[in-house]
Protein backbone atom coordinates (compact mmCIF):
# COMPACT_ATOMS: atom_id res chain seq x y z
CA UNK A 1 0.00 0.00 0.00
CA UNK A 2 1.40 3.38 -1.04
CA UNK A 3 2.00 6.06 1.60
CA UNK A 4 -0.79 8.60 1.77
CA UNK A 5 -0.44 12.37 1.85
CA UNK A 6 0.63 13.58 5.28
CA UNK A 7 2.29 10.25 6.15
CA UNK A 8 5.70 10.37 7.79
CA UNK A 9 8.78 9.31 5.84
CA UNK A 10 9.96 5.85 6.87
CA UNK A 11 13.55 5.53 8.02
CA UNK A 12 16.08 3.70 5.91
CA UNK A 13 19.75 2.84 5.83
CA UNK A 14 21.04 2.31 2.30
CA UNK A 15 24.41 2.28 0.54
CA UNK A 16 25.12 5.07 -1.94
CA UNK A 17 27.16 4.87 -5.12
CA UNK A 18 29.76 7.13 -3.48
CA UNK A 19 30.59 4.40 -0.94
CA UNK A 20 28.76 5.97 2.01
CA UNK A 21 25.70 4.67 3.78
CA UNK A 22 22.73 7.03 4.20
CA UNK A 23 19.99 7.14 6.78
CA UNK A 24 16.91 9.32 6.55
CA UNK A 25 18.27 11.15 9.62
CA UNK A 26 21.35 12.26 7.63
CA UNK A 27 19.08 14.54 5.60
CA UNK A 28 17.24 16.16 8.53
CA UNK A 29 18.54 19.66 7.77
CA UNK A 30 16.95 19.71 4.30
CA UNK A 31 13.80 21.82 3.83
CA UNK A 32 12.45 19.31 1.35
CA UNK A 33 13.33 15.76 0.44
CA UNK A 34 12.49 14.19 -2.90
CA UNK A 35 12.66 10.41 -2.96
CA UNK A 36 12.58 9.03 -6.48
CA UNK A 37 12.27 5.30 -6.94
CA UNK A 38 14.55 4.79 -9.90
CA UNK A 39 16.84 2.35 -11.71
CA UNK A 40 19.28 2.16 -14.62
CA UNK A 41 17.43 0.23 -17.31
CA UNK A 42 13.99 1.87 -17.50
CA UNK A 43 13.58 4.12 -20.57
CA UNK A 44 11.29 6.43 -18.58
CA UNK A 45 13.99 6.94 -15.93
CA UNK A 46 16.64 7.44 -18.61
CA UNK A 47 14.45 10.08 -20.26
CA UNK A 48 14.17 11.93 -16.95
CA UNK A 49 17.79 11.74 -15.76
CA UNK A 50 18.84 15.13 -17.16
CA UNK A 51 15.70 16.72 -15.68
CA UNK A 52 16.46 15.18 -12.28
CA UNK A 53 20.03 16.52 -12.45
CA UNK A 54 18.65 19.98 -13.35
CA UNK A 55 16.14 19.77 -10.51
CA UNK A 56 18.87 19.09 -7.94
CA UNK A 57 21.01 21.89 -9.39
CA UNK A 58 18.14 24.39 -9.38
CA UNK A 59 16.87 23.62 -5.87
CA UNK A 60 19.98 22.63 -3.87
CA UNK A 61 20.58 26.18 -2.60
CA UNK A 62 16.95 26.25 -1.41
CA UNK A 63 17.57 23.27 0.88
CA UNK A 64 16.18 20.53 -1.34
CA UNK A 65 17.79 17.10 -1.65
CA UNK A 66 17.00 14.58 -4.37
CA UNK A 67 17.54 10.94 -3.44
CA UNK A 68 17.12 8.25 -6.09
CA UNK A 69 16.56 4.74 -4.79
CA UNK A 70 17.03 1.67 -6.97
CA UNK A 71 15.04 -1.27 -5.60
CA UNK A 72 14.94 -3.45 -8.72
CA UNK A 73 15.89 -7.12 -8.66
CA UNK A 74 19.52 -7.10 -9.81
CA UNK A 75 19.53 -10.83 -10.61
CA UNK A 76 16.78 -10.60 -13.22
CA UNK A 77 17.92 -7.10 -14.28
CA UNK A 78 21.74 -7.10 -13.91
CA UNK A 79 21.97 -3.62 -15.44
CA UNK A 80 20.41 -2.42 -12.16
CA UNK A 81 23.06 -3.96 -9.90
CA UNK A 82 25.18 -1.80 -7.59
CA UNK A 83 28.29 -1.81 -9.81
CA UNK A 84 26.25 -0.68 -12.80
CA UNK A 85 24.60 1.98 -10.65
CA UNK A 86 28.06 3.36 -9.84
CA UNK A 87 28.95 3.39 -13.54
CA UNK A 88 25.68 5.10 -14.51
CA UNK A 89 26.06 7.77 -11.83
CA UNK A 90 29.62 8.53 -12.95
CA UNK A 91 28.75 8.49 -16.66
CA UNK A 92 25.77 10.85 -16.22
CA UNK A 93 27.47 12.94 -13.50
CA UNK A 94 24.63 12.53 -11.02
CA UNK A 95 24.59 15.42 -8.53
CA UNK A 96 22.02 13.70 -6.29
CA UNK A 97 22.23 10.69 -4.00
CA UNK A 98 21.78 7.32 -5.69
CA UNK A 99 21.05 4.54 -3.20
CA UNK A 100 20.66 0.77 -3.49
CA UNK A 101 17.68 -0.96 -1.83
CA UNK A 102 18.78 -4.54 -2.44
CA UNK A 103 16.31 -6.06 0.05
CA UNK A 104 13.49 -4.05 -1.57
CA UNK A 105 12.25 -3.20 1.94
CA UNK A 106 12.28 0.57 1.34
CA UNK A 107 10.21 0.25 -1.83
CA UNK A 108 7.77 -1.99 0.04
CA UNK A 109 7.58 0.36 3.05
CA UNK A 110 6.79 3.34 0.82
CA UNK A 111 4.45 1.38 -1.43
CA UNK A 112 6.45 2.34 -4.51
CA UNK A 113 5.26 0.70 -7.71
CA UNK A 114 7.03 2.45 -10.61
CA UNK A 115 10.28 3.94 -11.79
CA UNK A 116 10.36 6.87 -11.66
CA UNK A 117 7.92 7.49 -8.82
CA UNK A 118 8.20 10.65 -6.74
CA UNK A 119 7.63 11.10 -3.00
CA UNK A 120 8.10 14.73 -1.88
CA UNK A 121 8.45 15.36 1.86
CA UNK A 122 8.51 18.65 3.75
CA UNK A 123 11.00 19.46 6.52
CA UNK A 124 8.85 17.57 9.07
CA UNK A 125 9.19 14.62 6.66
CA UNK A 126 5.48 14.50 5.96
CA UNK A 127 4.45 13.45 2.45
CA UNK A 128 3.24 16.45 0.45
CA UNK A 129 3.31 15.20 -3.14
CA UNK A 130 3.34 11.80 -4.81
CA UNK A 131 3.41 10.93 -8.49
CA UNK A 132 5.33 11.94 -11.57
CA UNK A 133 7.79 14.67 -12.54
CA UNK A 134 5.91 16.30 -15.41
CA UNK A 135 3.46 15.58 -18.21
CA UNK A 136 5.80 14.55 -21.03
CA UNK A 137 8.44 11.94 -20.35
CA UNK A 138 9.49 11.68 -24.00
CA UNK A 139 9.94 15.31 -25.04
CA UNK A 140 11.11 17.80 -22.40
CA UNK A 141 10.45 20.74 -24.72
CA UNK A 142 6.78 19.76 -24.92
CA UNK A 143 6.20 19.70 -21.15
CA UNK A 144 3.21 21.84 -20.23
CA UNK A 145 2.81 20.77 -16.57
CA UNK A 146 5.79 20.57 -14.21
CA UNK A 147 4.06 18.74 -11.38
CA UNK A 148 7.11 18.24 -9.16
CA UNK A 149 8.58 21.73 -9.65
CA UNK A 150 5.15 23.29 -9.02
CA UNK A 151 4.77 21.22 -5.85
CA UNK A 152 8.26 22.20 -4.69
CA UNK A 153 7.69 25.89 -5.37
CA UNK A 154 4.44 25.81 -3.41
CA UNK A 155 5.99 23.85 -0.55
CA UNK A 156 9.02 26.14 -0.27
CA UNK A 157 6.84 29.28 -0.31
CA UNK A 158 4.45 27.90 2.32
CA UNK A 159 1.50 27.65 -0.06
CA UNK A 160 -0.79 24.64 -0.51
CA UNK A 161 0.15 22.29 -3.33
CA UNK A 162 -2.58 22.57 -5.96
CA UNK A 163 -2.14 19.05 -7.32
CA UNK A 164 -0.61 16.88 -4.56
CA UNK A 165 -1.16 13.57 -6.35
CA UNK A 166 -0.60 12.43 -9.91
CA UNK A 167 -0.36 8.90 -11.20
CA UNK A 168 3.18 7.56 -11.57
CA UNK A 169 4.20 6.48 -15.05
CA UNK A 170 7.14 4.35 -16.04
CA UNK A 171 8.34 0.82 -15.62
CA UNK A 172 7.08 -1.24 -12.72
CA UNK A 173 9.53 -2.06 -9.96
CA UNK A 174 11.10 -5.44 -10.71
CA UNK A 175 10.38 -7.49 -7.60
CA UNK A 176 12.34 -10.49 -6.40
CA UNK A 177 10.20 -13.62 -6.38
CA UNK A 178 10.17 -13.70 -2.58
CA UNK A 179 8.81 -10.13 -2.46
CA UNK A 180 5.92 -10.52 -4.90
Amino acid sequence: MTLTLGAKAIDFSLPAVDGKNFFLEDLKDKKALILIFSCNHCPYVQAYEDRIIALQKDYAAKGVQVVAINSNDAITYPEDNFENMKKRAKEKKFNFLYLRDDSQSVAKNYGATHTPQIFLFDQKRELQYIGKIDDNWQEPKKVTRNYLRDALDSLLSGKPIKEPETFAIGCTIKWKKENI
